[in-house]
């Protein structure tokens, strides 16, 4: 008879699978820090200027990180990955209709666009005043 060690190393644990494949995501808990490169003139200028809701900075910090702080094959045009918004929402702990809400707000300052369902143009420097002042432009995609 098998040593009941040796039966059970057979078998996979089902949470070890689901935290590797949040890790291959680049979206879930990571082992270790890291950082994101977010310019200064979000925090001097734009926030001052901007009453902006703490469910508004985090959607607009994650559309931000995926277009400009992590590998992205539309960066050039300012333009992210596409994404769920069931995913989406579930990772910043907010309903749908709360990051529908967000997002339509952010559009409406100017710092995002809706290039289709799930798939925003991110500005740079966060509105076009500020892109404009520090030479941002953008390949036309659109």
């Amino acid at each position: 008879m098998q040593d009941i060690r040796s039966v059970l190393s057979q078998f996979h644990s089902k949470k070890k699978k689901k935290d590797s494949d949040v890790q291959k995501s680049g979206t879930g808990p990571h082992a270790e820090a890291s950082a994101s490169e977010i310019p200064d003139i979000f925090f001097d200028d734009v926030l001052r200027k901007v009453k902006l809701t703490r469910h508004e900075i985090t959607a607009l910090m994650f559309l931000y990180r995926q277009v400009w702080c992590r590998p992205n094959l539309y960066r050039s045009h300012g333009i992210g990955p596409l994404n769920s918004y069931t995913e989406m929402a579930a990772f910043l702990h907010i309903s749908t209709e709360e990051l529908a809400q967000n997002i339509r707000s952010l559009e409406n300052y100017g710092f995002i666009e809706t290039v289709r369902s799930g798939q925003y143009f991110v500005r740079k420097f966060f509105t076009e005043e500020l892109d404009t002042k520090f030479g941002q432009d953008y390949d036309q995609f659109f």
